[in-house]
């Protein structure tokens, strides 16, 4: 799953949210459709556009997906970024301009890094049927790498630690209670896929800010309750963050965290930029079928990028 940004998201202009000190703030999330799937957006928002470098939190589903009809997202572009898939369950294949071709399963990582540009598409496997549930993550890419080559990777085997009696905890991207994920990352950040079945308390950086989304149940976050739907922001200066789930039940969440990105992002569409000149440029590379981006061995329908507002506007 891969966005797009759009202006009911966050204002499509160059800034960052301000980093706030140990708080509970419980943010909706926005329904969209993305291909054939509904998904509850949970960053960005217009009150967090960022939580470290994560800039784009996509839950999809769950649904019920066929063999041949699922997510199906034609072609498309990005730069800036990286994409994070991260599924709970059921399958989805991964094609990319650089060659890739890659069926990803629950609890394995797959990871594009877009840099100067990169284009994929997202599809039905042509074997799995079943439910699809899990969440779509961007991070942006600070200015050393943002116009480097892209890149694409697959991790089947992620490290996992217990979290006590009542969790356990598989580390995706970043370094967490002890274990460290084997993906790349271009600045200091940290996604965790959390199982819940009572209390426990999840250690933390004290230099990192972090927000939760919950994928199954209900948690309680230090005396706040947080469904499927919503995303915790959680602030910095933490050493760790106790949660639980009512009388023993079982949940699920995604732990997220990082370093407060500095740079001013600007996110529209699939491209996450500093200017809008940078969107421009790619925009019309996408649509002039411009080497930049390559070509994806898909059978899906290319999507063609929109118009920006602030060049409709003209």
């Amino acid at each position: 799953m891969s966005g797009p940004v759009t202006p009911a998201d966050a204002p499509p202009v160059p800034e960052h949210g301000e980093c706030e000190r140990r708080v509970v703030e419980v943010l909706e999330s926005r329904t969209s459709e993305v291909g054939q799937l509904s998904v509850r957006r949970a960053l960005p928002r217009r009150a967090r556009r960022t939580v470290g470098a994560w800039c784009f939190a996509d839950h999809m589903g769950p649904a019920d997906v066929t063999a041949d009809r699922g997510v199906d997202i034609g072609p498309h572009p990005h730069i800036g970024l990286q994409t994070v898939t991260w599924l709970a369950a059921g399958e989805i294949l991964h094609r990319d301009s650089l060659g890739s071709e890659q069926v990803i399963r629950a609890g394995q990582l797959n990871l594009m890094t877009a840099g100067i540009g990169v284009a994929h598409s997202e599809e039905a496997t042509g074997r799995y049927a079943g439910e699809l549930h899990g969440i779509q993550l961007w991070v942006a890419q600070p200015d050393a790498t943002r116009n480097g080559r892209p890149a694409f990777e697959h991790h089947a085997e992620l490290p996992r630690v217990e979290l006590g009696r009542h969790g356990d905890a598989t580390v995706f991207v970043g370094d967490f209670a002890g274990a460290e994920s084997p993906a790349r990352r271009d600045s200091e950040h940290t996604g965790v896929d959390v199982a819940l079945r009572g209390p426990c308390a999840l250690p933390l950086r004290a230099d990192y800010e972090y927000a939760v989304v919950v994928l199954d149940g209900a948690v309680d976050v230090e005396g706040t309750t947080v469904t499927p739907g919503h995303l915790a922001y959680l602030g910095s200066g933490r050493e760790e963050v106790d949660v639980r789930t009512a009388d023993g039940a079982a949940a699920r969440l995604v732990l997220l965290g990082g370093v407060p990105f500095d740079d001013e992002i600007l996110m529209w569409w699939n491209f996450v930029a500093r200017t809008r000149a940078e969107i421009d440029e790619a925009r019309a590379a996408w649509q002039a079928f411009d080497h930049r981006f390559g070509v994806v061995a898909s059978a899906l329908a290319r999507i063609g990028a929109p118009e920006p507002m602030w060049r409709a506007a003209k």
